[in-house]
């Protein structure tokens, strides 16, 4: 596995029409599904670790985002990556930081992205760092195909509508979803998930716990009463609960298209995140 900081070295031909996976490190199994997904389509994976300043707000983890490369590399050798591209700020962000903000603000995002108030709304500048790193990746790496973890559901849609919107600049790029990888309890895996006490460990079952139930109800208000109560119980402090349009995330009424179950919940300083299909007992 090669280690890549400079963005040329990626227009080598071995790295054409790759498999991309970008994260921001801190990697665990679920980031190594992505991997070996990638590497089942048959191209080179390349895998990227940047932890993005422009999508973290002035009160969140940016700081104790943890960085681990060095493990970070050891799970991804035996998958069979053909690179790690590691690049620096001033790499993904030539003009500075100040002025990557200002960029990143002023990014036209799709209505996936504004509609819905879920991250949107609970995380205001989020999404405008997300699209701005996501599309100097692609600029950068120029892959066949990314593939992005369902467990950040509206990030993945975001980078869908965006790609979508502007085949100009991103050509025949796929993205891929791929499916959220869980503990044996049901818990979402996360890079986050290390900064829980032993006690909050076990509350954060909360998350799945809510999502099963919700199943059982008949009415889009019973389902998201029912997240609600169920992740109150476990002591979570809820940000969001609800049924949404599978596509859109928009609010729904009833179950005749496809939805899904979206939840944000925070347990001390950890927020978690989570989310399933709605499959809804007869």
């Amino acid at each position: 596995m090669r280690m890549i900081e400079d963005p040329a070295d990626l227009l080598l031909p071995e790295f054409r029409h790759c498999g991309f996976v970008p994260t921001m490190g801190a990697l665990h199994e679920g980031h190594g599904s992505l991997v070996s997904r990638a590497r089942a389509d048959g191209r080179p994976v390349v895998v990227s670790i940047f932890v993005n300043p422009t999508q973290f707000g002035p009160r969140e983890d940016y700081a104790r985002y943890p960085r681990t490369l060095d493990s970070d590399c050891a799970l991804l050798e035996p998958l069979g990556a053909a690179a790690v591209f590691v690049p620096s700020a001033e790499a993904i962000y030539p003009r500075g930081l100040e002025a990557a903000r200002d960029e990143a603000a002023a990014i036209a995002l799709p209505e996936v992205a504004t509609a819905p108030r879920l991250e949107d709304a609970c995380r205001p500048t989020h999404f405008g760092g997300v699209a701005l790193v996501v599309g100097r990746l692609f600029d950068l790496v120029r892959p066949a195909a990314a593939y992005f973890g369902e467990k950040d559901f509206q990030q993945l849609r975001l980078v869908q509508d965006m790609v979508e919107a502007d085949r100009g600049r991103f050509g025949e790029l796929r993205i891929v979803p791929c499916p959220t990888i869980r503990e044996r309890d049901g818990l979402a895996m996360s890079s986050r998930n290390r900064y829980l006490s032993a006690e909050e460990r076990t509350a954060a079952i909360a998350l799945s716990r809510a999502m099963q139930v919700a199943h059982s109800a008949q009415r889009v208000e019973t389902a998201e009463r029912l997240m609600r109560d169920t992740l109150e119980s476990f002591g979570l402090e809820v940000e969001y609960a609800v049924v949404r349009d599978a596509r859109t995330l928009l609010p729904v009424t009833g179950f005749e298209r496809p939805t899904r179950a979206l939840i944000a919940a925070r347990l001390g300083r950890t927020r978690l995140i989570d989310n399933s299909p709605m499959t809804v007992w007869r």
